[in-house]
Order: C-alpha cells, then structure tokens, then sequence
C-alpha cells in the first residue's frame, strides 16, 4: 500500500510564511494528481491546491496569489508553500492521492483517493 505524511505546520502570525510537505511512501510506481485539502473543525474539507502528474497546478480562490504548490516526481513528495497568511488559513491541512500505483512482488496495484493524518496550522492575528 501507498502511505502519506505531512510535516510543516504550526503557529504563525499573519502575513508568516509555512513550508508544507507530504511524502508518499509505498513501493511506488506512478501517482496521479496530488493535492492539499484543509479542515476547520465543524466545518467541510476543502480544497487548496492540485498538482499533476503533468506539473499544472490548480488553486483556491482563496490562496490564489499566497500559496504555491510544486513536486518532486522522483521522491514522490508534494509541497505546500503558503505566503502571507491569513488568520482565516487556520485549519488542519491534509494531503491527497487521487490515484497511486504500487507493487506487490512483481504485481501492479492502484489504491484510489487516499489521505494522509493532517497538520495543523494556525496563523494568529
């Protein structure tokens, strides 16, 4: 199977910058989208921003312009790069997998839509 971790977050004061990653780790052969969803709590998860396995990054209109998504293909790891935060960032930040492909002795395996345990953040005003 195919596993996620982030790493990064933490307390902040607003317009602080915080470095998000996530490493997937698994007998990886290929992963699809990546991507970086967050959480209030009581509140929906919601989405942030999306990379390819292609490069073409998507935003939020609401850290379009703040925050910049980027990839390392050959270590399977994703970044967050979030810029002049705003108290209303505060969330718990989770990392996405639409689709990864693993090997199990010499047998391909997708697994689909998976998650890492989150990391929190909190921009104080």
């Amino acid at each position: 199977q195919v596993q996620l971790v982030e790493s990064g977050g933490g307390l902040v004061q607003t317009g602080g910058s915080l470095r998000l990653s996530c490493a997937a780790s698994g007998r990886i052969s290929s992963i699809d989208n990546m991507a970086w969803y967050r959480q209030v709590s009581g509140k929906y998860r919601e989405f942030v921003a999306e990379i390819s396995n292609s490069g073409i990054s998507k935003y939020a209109a609401s850290v379009k312009g703040r925050f910049t998504i980027s990839r390392d293909f050959a270590m399977n790891m994703v970044y967050l790069q979030m810029d002049n935060l705003k108290p209303e960032d505060t969330a718990v930040y989770y990392c996405n997998v639409d689709r990864a492909i693993y090997l199990v002795g010499s047998s391909h395996f997708s697994e689909y839509d998976f998650w890492g345990q989150g990391t929190p953040v909190t921009v104080s005003s």
